[in-house]
C-alpha cells in the first residue's frame, strides 16, 4: 500500500483546507485510515481515524467539531476537511493506513504512511 497526501498550504486563521490521501495497492476498502500531524519541535499526534466503511469516526479532542474525516472507497481516497483553523494547527499532516481492526488512534497501529503535507495557519 502506498499513500500520497496532498492539499496542504498556507491559510489564515479561521479558514479551511481539505487534505486528500490517495492510496494505491490492494483492498483499500479493508483499510482503516487515520490522520496524524507533527508540529515543529513536537511529537507526532493523532488527529482522526475512520473505519473501513466510513460509518465510524474518532477525533482528537483538539480538533473535534472543526475537522471531519471521510473516505471514498470507489476512489481509493481518504480526506480531512479542516475548518476554523487555528495557528496551533500548523503542522505536517500525515495520512496512515492499517488492516488492523477498530478505530486506531496510536501511530504504532498503522503500517503504512504517506509522505506528509504541510499546513501553515497564519494569525
Amino acid at each position: 500500500v502506498q499513500l500520497q497526501a496532498s492539499g496542504g498550504g498556507l491559510v489564515q486563521a479561521g479558514g479551511s483546507l481539505r487534505l486528500s490521501c490517495a492510496a494505491s495497492g490492494r483492498a483499500f476498502s479493508s483499510l482503516r485510515m487515520g490522520w496524524f500531524r507533527q508540529a515543529p519541535g513536537k511529537e507526532r499526534e493523532f488527529v482522526a481515524a475512520i473505519n473501513w466503511s466510513g460509518g465510524n469516526t474518532y477525533y482528537a479532542d483538539l480538533v473535534k467539531g472543526r475537522f471531519t474525516i471521510s473516505r471514498d472507497n470507489a476512489k481509493n481516497s481518504a480526506y480531512l476537511q479542516m475548518n476554523s483553523l487555528k495557528p496551533e494547527d500548523t503542522a505536517v499532516y500525515y495520512c496512515a493506513a492499517s488492516y488492523r481492526l477498530g478505530l486506531l488512534r496510536y501511530d504504532y497501529d498503522y503500517d503504512y504512511w504517506g509522505q506528509g503535507t504541510l499546513v501553515t495557519v497564519s494569525s
